[in-house]
């Protein structure tokens, strides 16, 4: 008896674009994937800067947003997977996003 063994890649990251309320990824075999914003509401309740500042992880398996602390897989959106956070992780990271800044006191004469 035999066995066929089937090896699959995911493709990798090509360029990624965050619209008003989609997430669009270049893949480097071509496609381009599109999801709905409401999938990662970090990505929604991000501002246009902070979602633009991207950069490819793991080889291009995966996106990285450092303003938002959010990491995305391909293979997640591949297989149709909005993020997993938990509405009170979420509420918790509102609601830090709500507090002002401290101010920098660097470089003020006394």
């Amino acid at each position: 008896m035999t066995s066929l063994a089937i090896e699959m890649r995911i493709s990798t990251v090509q360029n990624v674009t965050v619209t008003e309320d989609t997430l669009v990824v270049d893949l480097t075999d071509g496609r381009t994937v599109s999801v709905p914003l409401a999938w990662y509401p970090r990505l929604l309740y991000g501002t246009p800067t902070e979602c633009n500042n991207w950069r490819m992880i793991g080889k291009g398996e995966g996106i990285h947003w450092a303003d938002l602390d959010e990491d995305i897989s391909v293979e997640n959106i591949l297989l149709g997977k909005p993020s997993g956070e938990s509405q009170d992780s979420l509420k918790q990271w509102l609601k830090e996003r709500e507090k002002p800044c401290k101010p920098d006191n660097k470089g003020e004469s006394t």
